[in-house]
């Protein structure tokens, strides 16, 4: 009897915690004059866009103005805080942003359904969460009846195959609390085939390949050349190697654009990104020397 009413006294208490975060209502809701789409297009646009987080005075970013059209890669670079995670944010709409500032296939964000809106966009965060199920499961999270060919393609895709099929139970092993169970570059590319095998129209991949090396990264992207062709895709990171055959590059600062173009031509520019190019140039060559 006393253990039958400790566990009703935690199940309890664990119940009245759940129901806390089940009954709070959303901050971020479909606006009453939502449209009804069917068809997504892909193009993003960025219009005089100034965001600031609530309670802060200090705008995160200012006077955005981006035109990215269906298929192109746009890249962003910059340093910490510089904004470019915030972009990504606000892309899956995530916070309230003034209205006529931001559009995708024409339409102002805050109309489109939130529904069809994550649908089709595929994110990969820069702290990738992965539950405490199998492999599988994991990334056939978008959908629970997905077939194994398209989970197998995925992680083909995303260079995480040959690592899962290495495990006593290869897409069935199950992974411990946040995907401790893998190693920081295996992860991030579990989360690259999750968002791969949802097949989303527009790919954001926020400093995605930050913890795998060189060699594995540049496996990644030859991968990932034919899925980004009819892709838009936006790409955050800090290695110039991942963002160079971009369409466009931003390069952030303190929440403005300074600086914008192909690879080539802000390398010749001599500015900001030319000397993030040229130190991890001279990085590459004492790695290699040593």
């Amino acid at each position: 009897m006393g253990w039958v009413v400790n566990m009703l006294q935690r199940g309890a208490a664990s119940m009245s915690r759940i129901n806390e975060i089940l009954d709070t209502e959303p901050e971020i809701i479909d606006a009453p004059d939502v449209l009804n789409i069917g068809d997504f297009k892909e193009t993003i646009e960025f219009k005089d866009l100034t965001f600031t987080y609530p309670g802060s005075s200090v705008p995160a970013i200012s006077n955005i103005n981006i035109k990215l059209e269906k298929g192109k890669t746009l890249a962003i670079v910059g340093r910490t805080g510089s904004g470019k995670t915030t972009l990504a944010s606000l892309l899956l709409r995530l916070y309230h942003i003034e209205k006529d500032s931001l559009f995708i296939g024409g339409h102002d964000i805050n109309r489109l359904p939130l529904t069809l809106l994550r649908k089709h966009i595929g994110c990969i965060p820069q702290d990738n969460f992965l539950f405490s199920s199998s492999i599988r499961d994991n990334i056939a999270f978008s959908d629970i009846t997905m077939d194994n060919n398209t989970v197998e393609n995925a992680a083909r895709s995303a260079e995480i195959y040959h690592d899962i099929m290495e495990f006593p139970n290869k897409f069935d092993t199950i992974l411990g609390e946040r995907g401790i169970t893998l190693s920081g570059g295996q992860k991030q590319r579990v989360s690259i085939a999750r968002a791969l095998a949802k097949n989303p129209k527009i790919l954001i991949m926020d400093d995605s390949l930050s913890a795998v090396d060189t060699k594995t990264e540049e496996k990644v992207l030859q991968s990932l050349k034919h899925l980004m062709k009819n892709r838009t895709t936006i790409v955050i990171a800090h290695r110039i190697s991942t963002i160079k055959s971009a369409d466009e590059i931003i390069v952030l600062e303190e929440g403005r654009i300074i600086e914008r173009g192909t690879h080539d031509e802000l390398v010749a520019l001599g500015g900001a990104y030319n000397r993030m190019y040229e130190k991890q140039l001279l990085e590459e060559k004492i790695q290699k020397a040593e």
